[in-house]
């Protein structure tokens, strides 16, 4: 029986992990499909604390789990694929590798972008192709970049994009936005950022370096095909949250699959089960917050079983 299971190996996980094996909990920590989370797939991390000359993504990931194991955390390189509560409190999990009990859980499998499902499209996460303008729009100064996408979250990365960028194309399969009002307006009366309507992306064009110089379009109502010399496409189309292994357990979700927590605190409605980082965070998404959010996790898990013994 352990004390604490993680489940999910992004910065949330890894912070929970420090934290706890600090408390002496010797936690077990499950990676699932993609050990270090999406800072993996991204070349620099310029702003997570502590770097001033910034971090590749994958080294990030790979200290924090080195800090982790330092304190006696354990990693297991299987999947989680369901998680049950039992009669006496405690929780069992089915996992690739066999079932495993635990008092505690915390889970931090984090969200997964949505893509666009083209071609090459895996390769160029990180080389022109990216999901988070707050992460990576500084690296794009004073060239076009696209924003696909026509909601609240395209109009706020538009607008976001425009302190760095030459132009922000605003790529989008309707001819109006369906962003609330007020960010529709803000991002269409913004000078650098140019709506392209009734258009899909088709196509990733790149360069000889491998890197995205382009997109190919197409417009939805005339089929006429184009290309759009860019830099960089940021997608934003949504996330997908990584919950779908908790299907049947009781936890309560929010209509897009976020995990629901007490405000404030890393607690769900099921005792004993916390959650961290971009699995119940829709709104920031961030390295530094998801890891703000493991550490709370990891201390309402520590006084929990406090009061348990």
């Amino acid at each position: 029986m352990e004390k604490v299971i993680i489940i999910g190996t992004g910065c949330a996980g890894w912070a929970a992990a420090i934290y706890t094996a600090r408390a002496n909990l010797e936690p077990l920590v499950i990676s699932g499909e993609q050990p270090g989370g999406q800072l993996t797939t991204t070349t620099e991390v310029e702003n997570y604390p502590g770097f001033p000359e910034g971090i590749d993504g994958p080294d990030l990931m790979m200290n924090m789990q080195k800090q982790a194991e330092k304190f006696g955390t354990r990693v297991d390189y299987s999947m989680v694929e369901k998680v049950e509560k039992q009669e006496d409190g405690t929780f069992l999990l089915q996992t690739s590798s066999g079932e495993k009990a635990a008092e505690t859980v915390i889970i931090a499998t984090g969200a997964s972008p949505r893509h666009l499902g083209l071609p090459n499209e895996k390769e160029l996460i990180g080389h022109g192709l990216t999901s988070c303008a707050t992460c990576d729009g500084a690296f794009y100064p004073d060239v076009p970049v696209a924003v696909i996408g026509g909601g609240d979250s395209a109009c706020e990365e538009a607008t976001f994009l425009t302190r760095f960028a030459s132009k922000v194309y605003l790529v989008h399969r309707r001819d109006e936005l369906r962003a609330s009002q007020i960010m529709a307006e803000r991002a269409l009366a913004n000078k650098k950022i140019e709506p392209v309507w009734d258009s899909g992306v088709t196509a990733y064009l790149t360069d000889d370096d491998g890197k995205v110089r382009a997109v190919e379009l197409e417009n939805l109502k005339t089929g006429e095909k184009s290309e759009l010399d860019l830099k960089c496409v940021f997608v934003a189309i949504g996330h997908i949250p990584n919950t779908q292994f908790l299907e049947g357990s009781g936890l309560n979700l929010d209509d897009n699959g976020y995990i629901i927590q007490k405000p404030g605190t890393g607690f769900t409605n099921i005792e004993g089960l916390f959650a961290a980082g971009d699995v119940a965070d829709h709104v920031y998404r961030q390295a530094i917050t998801a890891a703000g959010n493991g550490c709370q996790a990891a201390l309402d898990a520590e006084r929990y079983l406090a009061e348990r013994e």
